[in-house]
Parts: C-alpha cells; sequence; structure tokens
C-alpha cells in the first residue's frame, strides 16, 4: 500500500494534477488498486457541470492512467523513470462519476517491454463499473526532455506494435 506519498515518490504530479489518493494493492509487474475520494472541493466541479457535478471524463481516465503509471513504474527497470501517456484503446464510460464518490481502480499489466507498457484498467464506485479501457505508456529516463519524447526519437513508432 502507498500513501499519498508514496505516490509522489513514484509519480511527477502534483496538485491539482495528482488524482489518486492512495494505493491499496500493489503486485509488482501484475496489478495495481488505486483510490480516489471525489469531493465537491475539486476546482473542476465549478464549471462541469454548473448545478449538475460531474467528474470531466478526461480526469478520470487520467486517474486510472496514473494508477497504470504506478504499476508499471514499480516494475524492477522502470524505477526513477517517467510513464508517458501513448494512447489508449476500447476505453468505455458505464457511469458518471460524482462528488462523494470513491473511485477504486483495478490495473493489471498486458504487456511490458522495458521501453513501453500496456495496461488494463477498470474503474469502480461501489462495485459497479463506471469506467475501463487499455493504456498504452512510453517508460523513459526522467532525465530526458519532453521534446526528445516522439517524433520517433525514442522508438514511439513501437507504440503501434505494443498495441
Amino acid at each position: 500500500m502507498l500513501d499519498v506519498e508514496g505516490i509522489r515518490d513514484v509519480l511527477p504530479h502534483r496538485y491539482p494534477f495528482l488524482l489518486v489518493d492512495r494505493i491499496l494493492e500493489l503486485v509488482p509487474g501484475k496489478k495495481a488498486v488505486g483510490l480516489k475520494n471525489v469531493t465537491i472541493n475539486e476546482g473542476f466541479f465549478e464549471g462541469h457541470f454548473p448545478g449538475h457535478a460531474v467528474m470531466p471524463a478526461v480526469l478520470l481516465v487520467e486517474a486510472m492512467a496514473q494508477v497504470g503509471g504506478v504499476l508499471l513504474l514499480s516494475m524492477t527497470g522502470n524505477k526513477g523513470k517517467l510513464a508517458y501517456f501513448g494512447g489508449m484503446d476500447n476505453v468505455r464510460f458505464r457511469k458518471p462519476v460524482v462528488p462523494g464518490d470513491s473511485v477504486v481502480t483495478e490495473v493489471f499489466v498486458i504487456k511490458n517491454s522495458g521501453r513501453f507498457g500496456k495496461v488494463k484498467a477498470v474503474a469502480t464506485v461501489d462495485g459497479q463499473t463506471v469506467a475501463e479501457g487499455e493504456f498504452i505508456f512510453a517508460l523513459v529516463e526522467r532525465d530526458r526532455s519532453p521534446s526528445e519524447v516522439g517524433a520517433g526519437n525514442d522508438g514511439s513508432e513501437a507504440l503501434e506494435r505494443v498495441g
């Protein structure tokens, strides 16, 4: 289990973009379970939607991807790297996430090639699936600048083969 400080040791995300409160279970190379408690105090609820607060789907995907990043970066050989979001497949939204919900995301490794990883994520609230999908990541050294990632500079054309 990782608390928020343990997550901050693995991921570079910080407020307001760290969207995982706790890692409830972590089996490196296999599975991670993350928790996001959604409160009305989240800044995005001010505009999404006034009078009908719903967590933006793109932020739900980001929360799921962050749990995937923790899982991939916990693996031997990946510690200290960054997990750049490379793509997503088969993403579906089943139910809105609203203030007061506790989102539990289970993530499983599908593939890991050292430089790339693919995971399957399922987010639930009270045992009901709210979103699911597969996410692809490029795993890069932290000392590389963002401009060096992509455009084939890091073998990103291989993302197609990972997917």
